[in-house]
């Protein structure tokens, strides 16, 4: 990639490939060794995944991995699969009884039930290691082990729609299903919730899509798809496609520096620091508002916790 760009691209994932794949196909695209990702998203899936590019960028990864994600899903009920979505193998199933009674109001009710801080087991098929191997691994050999749950947020949870098993039928579905917003903190399993959802109403229950939303500040609707980004490339304007460093961690508080203190901070010295910000992570920026390092702001003190060599970067969206 030439210029020496370094920054972001909020990229819209297609279902079908795997987080992997969308770093390799931009890398082939752009033309950069050096591309990244903040937070996988499912080879299902489609969405916003967060693509970074260049040295200094793929640094800033574990700034934006912590960012709330929100979701829109569809749960379907009456059948459980092995990997909890729908591309499983079938389990169990419900009666037809229950499944008939199963109705708006009842999931309105259980839904408060997955609000606020939670403990979640991941399923099975995720890439969390137990023992030292990961989960996808042993259920490929089939295998089961324990796995110990994860304490999560669900910061809102919200009903969209609601077709029971009679409005189904005539709709030409197989089940009865709820579609959700679910804004999450990292490490939360959408599929395992809509397992959990089913079980609260006592009934199975498998995710049917899932759509990211957003990751923090960057939406769908600000997304860029590969082949967009494959035209940005043929075009030589991938430069005004690409969110810069200073904005891709815009979440941070920013502190302003001159050029002495720029240079001790590069340098990873210590400043004094009373400008009355609040305290924690912070971005920290030279005058001409390029990136220069992640401080952590404590009692007074800027302390340089990842610092950043200079780029010749984007203009941003």
């Amino acid at each position: 990639m030439t210029g020496g760009r370094e920054g972001l691209y909020p990229i819209l994932k297609p279902p079908g490939m795997t987080s992997h794949d969308v770093v390799a196909a931009v890398r082939r695209l752009i033309g950069e060794r050096h591309v990244g990702h903040a937070g996988t998203l499912d080879p299902a899936a489609s969405g916003v995944l967060l693509v970074l590019v260049g040295q200094t960028a793929t640094r800033l990864s574990e700034y934006l991995l912590d960012l709330p994600k929100t979701y829109l899903a569809e749960v379907r009920f009456g059948v459980a699969t092995d990997s909890q979505d729908y591309t499983g193998r079938e389990v169990s199933r419900s009666p037809e009884t229950s499944l008939s009674r199963l109705d708006r109001e009842a999931v309105v009710r259980a839904l408060p039930g997955f609000s606020g801080c939670l403990e979640q087991v991941p399923p099975m098929v995720s890439a969390v290691k137990v023992g030292g191997e990961r989960l996808y691994r042993l259920a490929r050999e089939g295998r089961t082990v324990e796995v110990p749950p994860r304490s999560i947020t669900i910061y809102s949870l919200e009903l969209l729609e609601f077709a029971g098993a009679a409005a189904a039928r005539e709709a030409g579905e197989p089940l009865p299903a709820a579609r959700l917003r679910v804004t999450c903190s990292r490490g939360t399993y959408i599929r395992t919730l809509a397992h959990d959802l089913g079980r609260a109403l006592g009934l199975d229950a498998h995710l049917g899509f899932l759509v990211r939303e957003a990751v923090g500040p960057f939406r769908l609707e600000g997304t860029l798809t590969l082949e967009e980004l494959a035209g940005a490339a043929a075009a030589g304007t991938l430069e005004r496609a690409m969110v810069p460093p200073s904005e891709a961690v815009g979440h941070l508080p920013a502190i302003h520096l001159g050029p002495a203190d720029v240079d001790r901070v590069r340098r990873g010295g210590i400043l004094d620091w009373a400008g009355g910000d609040p305290e924690g992570l912070v971005r920290v920026l030279a005058p001409d508002g390029q990136l220069t390092a992640i401080a952590l702001l404590d009692g007074g003190r800027l302390r340089p916790r990842k610092v950043l060599r200079p780029w010749n970067g984007g203009r941003g969206r």
